[in-house]
């Protein structure tokens, strides 16, 4: 199986979890036999900073990936993965390594659309160019799924102290 991680380094399993996919300059690919890690492989993204709507899964697709783990997309993207037969996972945070632990562990499950995403609706797709110019939108949508994710790395400390 195949796993595709988006990140925003190219530090293999130690790289940082991107929290949206479709900007995310890396992808980390983790071939793996059951749960052992057998291959680690960095990918950069062919799409960063200027992407339409199907072109990163498509992406995806052709690297042989199984599995997307990200920290959120939209839900068109996620409907472009059903697609190729591809499982989206969000939610995902922390290191690669972490990330891909909490999926094998069954912590880390389905696919739900990111705020811009369900703000903006999934009915027609943007005219072409249109997706990436609201820089302002995706800096925020950004923000609150870091601040979430902090959030949830905090819950889990004071659960431990």
């Amino acid at each position: 199986m195949r796993v595709a991680i988006s990140a925003d380094d190219d530090r293999g399993l130690e790289s940082v979890v991107s929290p949206h996919f479709g900007r995310c300059p890396y992808f980390v690919l983790v071939d793996l036999e059951g749960r052992e890690v057998r291959a680690v492989r960095t990918v950069a993204n062919p799409f960063y900073g200027n992407h339409r709507p199907g072109q990163v899964p498509g992406f995806i697709h052709e690297q042989g990936a199984d599995v997307m783990l990200t920290g959120g997309m939209g839900g068109r993207a996620i409907a472009f993965f059903q697609q190729y037969g591809i499982e989206a996972v969000t939610g995902a945070y922390g290191t690669v390594r972490t990330a891909l632990e909490q999926y094998l562990g069954g912590e880390l499950q389905g696919a739900e659309p990111c705020a811009e995403s369900v703000e903006h609706g999934h009915g027609e797709l943007p005219a072409e160019g249109e997706y990436e110019k609201d820089e302002i939108g995706r800096l925020r949508e950004e923000a609150e799924m870091l601040q979430r994710q902090l959030d949830e790395v905090m819950e889990r400390l004071r659960k431990i102290t």
